[in-house]
């Protein structure tokens, strides 16, 4: 543990930080399950799930919990699998 007060808040920011941060990306995985399922029976609510999903992601990205270039990265892999599914 850190001796100097200034240290001190640090950690605290950090913990507080780290619990907001990992919720956020707890959450983005479990609207990126519930889209993969959704592929595969319903077209229709996977389209609406994606528009959810690349909403958590860009939030993310814009708080710098994700990276922004992580966050492109999915939403075009999404994409692809959206369009893919249509197409079928």
């Amino acid at each position: 543990m850190a001796n100097i007060k200034s240290a001190k808040k640090r950690v605290e920011l950090e913990k507080e930080r780290r619990v907001v941060n990992n919720s956020v990306k707890s959450e983005i995985k479990t609207y990126t399950k519930k889209f993969k399922e959704a592929l595969s029976t319903n077209v229709e609510e996977a389209s609406k799930l994606y528009s959810v999903l690349v909403s958590k992601l860009d939030s993310a990205a814009r708080e710098n919990t994700i990276h922004k270039n992580s966050a492109d990265r999915k939403k075009a892999h999404f994409a692809k699998l959206l369009d893919e599914a249509k197409n079928k």
